[in-house]
């Protein structure tokens, strides 16, 4: 999971990362949102993107190759149908790791050792 640009930031001099602040009639605003709308655990007010990606389904329909563990001989892996559709799954996956990733960014704005002083700080 990343948010804003995230892994692709690391590619990149930091001149070309920070999103750069404007201020026009009232409104304060960014060219860019390479942060993704979390700056220093808060959201800066930009829209707060997320990317998820998830490895494919192991089920083939074309057995890929392997062996036979017994004779050590070439083999075509067993077909079985069982994982036909994760989308279900993958956004209850989802939703979790954005929850963590964002709590994660809340507590390092606001920290603290329990939630009393987390409440406090809020």
């Amino acid at each position: 999971m990343e948010i804003g640009l995230g892994f692709a930031a690391a590619d990149l001099p930091g001149s070309q990362v920070q999103d750069e602040i404007f201020y026009k009639r009232g409104k304060v605003w960014h060219k860019t949102n390479n942060a993704g709308g979390i700056e220093g655990g808060l959201s800066n007010g930009e829209n707060i993107i997320v990317r998820l990606a998830f490895k494919p389904i192991p089920t083939l329909m074309r057995p890929l190759q392997t062996i036979d563990w017994r004779t050590k001989k070439a083999a075509a892996a067993h077909v079985e149908r069982a994982d036909t559709c994760s989308v279900e799954a993958g956004a209850v996956i989802a939703e979790n790791i954005a929850a963590f990733v964002l709590a994660d960014a809340f507590l390092e704005k606001f920290g603290g050792d329990s939630l009393a002083e987390i409440k406090k700080r809020v």
